[in-house]
């Protein structure tokens, strides 16, 4: 009988071609959009809190439309929270489809480790909250505020700080938000709905069954299932249940593996599309109605004296950052994994750290849970930017202080000598490569032995001139 295998499972390690390919694409539209959502976010902040534009910024948050008679007639920053934000988690739903059926998340012994990763992630900051607030005596219904990740936020932090990280670090980043925006999800579903309307929500779960025939037929056509879409949202929202339920269950439906013919698939087309819309609009448009709190000496003395608002900043600043990390350790300890050579522990703590700048879902699940207290939310409104902040921070001295080895990873996995638009490290194990590169480096050898004879041609010709005046200077004057 054959020995086992003593060889250890890398993780962090180089991505496939395609899947660095996707994940690249993915995140240079979540940097943009990350961009406009802190560029929203500051403009809320100073919409908000000069005093001459403070109330132009109440009365167009509160300004209410829509069809009253279908129970839609909502204010501004409703439709941004409800119905903006339902587009965000439709294109999360395809994402999360992707990675579970053609991206890392197939594979179980590849998955364990971003999906652990992501629910320590989450279940840390939510017990340093209940420990923070059983201690100091507040509520523990915002629990569920520090455990959502900002992807987008995260990403824009990157952009700003300029640094190189390697893309595996960056997809692990992305396949913890993926996988962190269906935890929240779920969190908003089961904890955060009230009452059920089990007509509406009847009429849902047909729409999105008719959604899903149509699919499977193969029916195309925007006009046919944005107006279904909408529906569908209508329905869900009326339902009780957060209308952003809506969005992701539509985007898991989506066929995200590619058939003979077909060079994406129905679900990256869709994705393609949606993101920019996702990314550049719905996320900052909340944003500009969500993150509008007033900033005081006095209100942020508040977000570390009261025990909710300083368990938001605790969760997110210590409760990512053990989580994550001690998630990925632990993973790797008990499955016999070893991390990548060219990574150490420090950049898996920096990226944790990083995780924990939660914004978007973070001040929609602290508008849901502390619903009806303007104060209290407008607080932990103030404690979610807080803590993203000091997280934002940290991670950025962190990553910091390894730039430079980023910048050698990176420059490597983009080497591309012989111009072929397939990263050199890609093709090592490609004989036409090896050949290409003989003929780069033959043109270049006789180019240099070129060079070597005409230069010492020219120094022949200068010593036989130097050499002759020489000989004439010899005589008498």
């Amino acid at each position: 009988m054959a020995a086992p295998s003593t060889t250890r499972r890398k993780f962090l390690g180089r991505l496939s071609l395609p899947e660095r390919t996707y994940v690249m694409d993915a995140l240079r539209a979540e940097t943009v959009g990350g961009v406009l959502l802190l560029a929203a976010a500051v403009t809320a902040l100073i919409w908000s809190n000069v005093p001459a534009l403070h109330h132009s910024y109440e009365s167009v948050s509160h300004f209410e439309f829509g069809p009253e008679a279908l129970g839609l007639h909502l204010s501004v920053a409703h439709w941004a929270a409800d119905g903006l934000l339902a587009l965000f988690f439709f294109v999360a739903g395809i994402e999360l489809k992707r990675e579970l059926v053609a991206g890392d998340l197939r594979d179980a012994r590849a998955a364990v480790l971003p999906v652990v990763a992501a629910l320590s992630g989450m279940a840390m900051p939510a017990l340093v909250y209940v420990l923070t607030n059983v201690v100091g005596g507040g509520s523990l219904d915002g629990w569920a505020v520090p455990t959502a990740t900002d992807i987008a936020f995260a990403l824009a932090v990157l952009a700003v700080i300029g640094t190189s990280l390697p893309s595996a670090l960056r997809a692990f980043l992305l396949t913890l938000a993926v996988v962190d925006d269906l935890c929240a999800i779920l969190i908003i579903a089961v904890f955060f709905t009230a009452r059920i309307d089990f007509a509406a929500l009847g009429g849902a779960v047909v729409g999105l069954c008719v959604f899903w025939l149509l699919l499977r037929k193969g029916i195309r056509g925007w006009y046919v299932y944005v107006p279904l879409a909408l529906v569908i949202w209508g329905l869900m929202y009326n339902s009780g249940v957060h209308a952003t339920i809506a969005g992701v269950a539509m985007g898991l439906m989506l066929r995200c593996t590619t058939r003979e013919g077909e060079e994406h698939s129905p679900g990256e087309q869709v994705e393609h599309l949606a993101r920019p819309l996702s990314a550049g609009l719905a996320v900052p448009l909340f944003a500009l109605f969500s993150a509008g709190v007033v900033v005081s000496g006095g209100a942020l003395g508040d977000v570390f004296t009261k025990p909710e608002t300083l368990g938001v900043v605790l969760g997110l600043v210590l409760g990512k950052a053990i989580g994550i990390f001690g998630g990925t350790w632990l993973t790797a300890r008990f499955t016999r994994a070893s991390l990548s050579e060219d990574l150490a522990w420090p950049d898996v703590f920096a990226v944790a750290t990083l995780a924990g700048i939660g914004f978007t879902v973070s001040l929609l699940i602290g508008e849901l849970a502390f619903a009806g207290d303007d104060l209290l939310t407008d607080e932990i409104k103030a404690a979610v930017l807080t803590g993203s902040l000091i997280a934002a921070t940290l991670a950025t001295v962190l990553l910091k202080l390894r730039n430079a080895k980023y910048r050698a990873l990176c420059e490597r996995e983009e080497r591309d000598d012989d111009l072929d638009g397939i990263p050199d490290i890609y093709e090592q194990d490609d004989p036409a490569y090896h050949l290409r590169m003989a003929e780069i480096h033959d043109r270049k050898a006789a180019e240099h032995r070129r060079m070597a004879r005409e230069t010492a041609a020219a120094r022949s010709r200068l010593a036989e001139v130097a050499g002759g005046a020489g000989e004439e200077d010899d005589g008498p004057a």
